[in-house]
């Protein structure tokens, strides 16, 4: 790593440290250990011979760039696809999904769009929208926020197996953008200096640096038949920590030689916060939301059937490597 990106703008010093969360989170987990079952994107619930999948996730600080922009019409579409898609890397068809909206004051405006968001994303991934709960709550919330939690049922041939095997293949398909992690970093980045969400983007595809920031995850949900009808051995979300998720998929080492290209706002987003390019793959998506390792000749047919494209293979031993990187 160069001088110059030892200086350079962390998710830690923005206000994220990566292996604190993960430290709290192991913590919190090894406290209801006993409590039920649960895989790494999803808690498992035995139903006689089904089971009940259940996910929560939020929207985070993506609501910040929401509100500067006065523009709420995405993120209940990101509110469903952060929660689907972590079922989808469990092999689980998403069901039904209730949402939680806590407001500082309430605005038939914000609630109307978060509302219609949450809709198309229900839509899309082809589940119901069962409800929810809106709270006002001044004195915890300034602004608002945003999560919900969907439920999923799943007969256990269904399930992934979630752990890769040396030689699999992976197979990456690639996201909308940021997605919804990494805006702490990401916001810090773009607001640097005299930097604003209204200002110009300096690529084709938008007309400000806040709409860039504000494009809905995509949702992978539409891949769970042809996992399904396939040998696929693990899948992986890509979300907070990039691409060290993939060690989600077991203990080996994850050659990624064709990595799928990172869409413009990534490179926006390492020029102006002169972000490193390890901590931009520790941090982002970078161009690939989900990767599924699957055996070598099931590779194939996966691609055919899916807009999935081979970027590397499964080995023995540790670690992400990607781009020269190292993670």
């Amino acid at each position: 790593m160069s001088e110059d990106d030892a200086e350079g703008m962390t998710y830690a010093e923005a206000g994220v440290d990566i292996d604190a969360s993960e430290a709290a989170t192991a913590a919190l987990v090894d406290a209801v250990a006993d409590v039920g079952n649960t895989t790494d994107y999803a808690g498992l619930v035995p139903m006689g011979e089904q089971y009940l999948a259940l996910a929560t996730d939020g929207v985070g600080t993506k609501l910040l760039v929401a509100e500067a922009l006065e523009d709420y019409s995405t993120v209940g579409i990101d509110c469903i696809a952060m929660n689907v898609n972590d079922l989808a890397a469990a092999g689980v068809e998403p069901a039904a999904f209730v949402d939680y909206l806590a407001v500082d004051e309430p605005s038939e405006e914000l609630t109307a769009q978060v509302g219609e968001g949450l809709a198309a994303g229900a839509e899309e991934a082809g589940m119901a929208l069962v409800g929810g709960e809106t709270a006002v709550m001044p004195e915890v919330v300034k602004g608002f926020d945003l999560a919900g939690t969907v439920a999923g049922l799943a007969d256990e041939d269904d399930l992934l197996p979630g752990e890769a095997e040396a030689g699999d293949a992976l197979v990456g398909f690639a996201s909308s953008g940021i997605h919804s992690n990494g805006l702490t970093l990401a916001r810090q980045a773009a607001t640097k200096g005299e930097g604003s969400y209204h200002d110009d983007y300096p690529y084709d595809g938008y007309d400000t640096v806040g709409e860039a920031l504000l494009e809905p995850t995509r949702i992978y949900t539409y891949l769970l038949p042809s996992l399904h009808d396939l040998d696929i051995h693990a899948a992986a979300h890509v979300t907070g920590g990039g691409w060290t998720n993939l060690a989600r998929m077991g203990d080996y080492a994850y050659d990624v030689t064709d990595p799928l290209p990172a869409q413009d706002v990534f490179a926006f987003v390492a020029e102006r916060g002169d972000v490193s390019e390890e901590e931009m793959h520790r941090t982002f998506n970078m161009g690939t939301g989900f990767v599924v390792a699957c055996p070598e000749d099931e590779a194939d047919d996966l691609i055919a059937t899916t807009d999935g494209e081979r970027i590397g293979t499964v080995r023995e031993g540790d670690g992400v490597e990607i781009r020269g990187l190292t993670l």
